[in-house]
């Protein structure tokens, strides 16, 4: 995906793994996705744009029934549980990843707009 810049004084637009990794759980047919800023100063930005109904946007091709996400501002990371996005879950579906590992990796090239003074903490190339 492309992320197209802003000028150098304004927002940037960037892949949320900038911001934050991520690691993904699963449990049946219900995925959790756990998101963890890189810097305590992105943390306000990704509580900002990173919210549930984004999740359900970004998760839409794989139908789930709800997402709710749960806040640990002592951690500056986030939880999400993700209803209904595995095909059935490890033992029902045919999905090559019945797990969700790869789950996160779809989360983390969400796009978030960075103001251009937290540059500076975001994780790989420019």
């Amino acid at each position: 995906m492309d992320f197209p810049q802003s000028a150098a004084d304004g927002p940037l637009t960037v892949p949320l793994y900038r911001l934050a990794h991520g690691r993904t759980g699963d449990k049946g047919n219900r995925s959790n996705i756990s998101v963890i800023a890189w810097h305590p100063a992105l943390w306000d930005v990704l509580v900002e744009q990173v919210t549930e109904d984004a999740v359900a946007r970004r998760f839409a091709l794989r139908r789930p029934s709800g997402v709710r996400r749960y806040l640990l501002p002592q951690l500056h990371a986030m939880n999400f549980v993700i209803d209904d996005v595995l095909d059935g879950g490890v033992n029902d579906s045919l999905n090559l990843d019945s797990h969700g590992k790869a789950l996160s990796y779809l989360l983390l090239d969400l796009p978030v707009r960075v103001p251009a003074a937290l540059a500076q903490h975001l994780a790989g190339p420019p």
